[in-house]
């Protein structure tokens, strides 16, 4: 039987060691194509590249897996991954493992995310996988068990129409204590912009800040999981009325799956 093709994407570009190990992961579940931005593209969110011409690069192959860069944001690699690279639909789309957390209000502005949502958007199960720590140098390892899971189980059972996951891991030294089913934090970011003057006494501005947790006794938050060392899952839909909350049948049973393995 022909080997489920998987679809990795991120915004930290190809040159990221988080993707490549996301890559190494799924290479056991099935055939993996890797399309990435050229450039880092954090912050970028669902936005296309209008006003430019894109180019495709094929790049040596990877353990395996085809790679590819993009000149252009996370969600023009999906578009273009669809369209002109692929040779068949694939089953999964799994972006990451992304250099920092994406919990919170940063879903929405996560290139990461975008990209999973444009899978989602393709009608294809689509996971976005972030690591709570920015360094080049990070320990992927407290992923694993959360990548096989759900990876698993999106491949099996699939996903509702329009939803992804967004999963976000501790950074810690040890494996995570478990994993929850939340909701986003609700919160925001203080002093986002630093005014500095260049030499000529021109102002400029650097993204900045701290970020404000409102609800920081809130057990049910990515925030709060994460704090207390738990993988954090949060379905997340293209629908955005107010009120609406993807049901996802199968990821309670992972999840119970992934805290009973961790007892053994």
């Amino acid at each position: 039987m022909e080997r489920p093709l998987i679809l990795v994407s991120n915004d930290d570009s190809y040159r990221a060691p988080g993707a490549r190990y996301l890559v190494d992961r799924l290479l056991k579940l099935g055939d993996v194509v890797c399309v990435c931005p050229e450039h880092p593209q954090s912050g970028q969110s669902m936005a296309l590249t209008v006003n430019s011409p894109l180019r495709i690069t094929e790049l040596p192959d990877y353990n395996g897996a085809k790679m590819y860069h993009v000149s252009g944001t996370p969600v023009d690699c999906i578009k273009l991954a669809m369209h002109h690279i692929l040779d068949r639909r694939p089953a999964l789309v799994a972006t990451g493992i992304n250099h920092g957390s994406n919990s919170a209000i940063n879903v929405l502005y996560s290139g990461t995310m975008g990209a999973a949502m444009e899978g989602a958007a393709f009608g294809i199960p689509s996971i976005g996988f972030s690591l709570t720590d920015h360094s080049w140098e990070a320990d992927f390892s407290p992923c694993l068990r959360a990548i096989d899971i759900l990876c698993e189980a999106a491949l099996k059972y699939r996903m509702p129409v329009d939803t992804a996951l967004n999963v976000n891991v501790p950074n810690i030294k040890t494996e995570p204590k478990g994993m929850k089913i939340c909701v986003p934090c609700r919160g925001l970011w203080n002093d986002e912009y630093k005014e500095y003057l260049d030499p000529y006494g021109r102002k400029f501005y650097w993204l900045t800040g701290q970020f404000e947790n409102l609800e920081p006794d809130n057990r049910e938050t990515d925030e709060w999981a994460l704090a207390h060392e738990l993988v954090s899952v949060v379905p997340v839909g293209i629908e955005r009325t107010a009120g609406s909350v993807p049901q996802i049948d199968w990821l309670p049973e992972a999840i119970e799956r992934y805290n009973t393995e961790l007892k053994r």
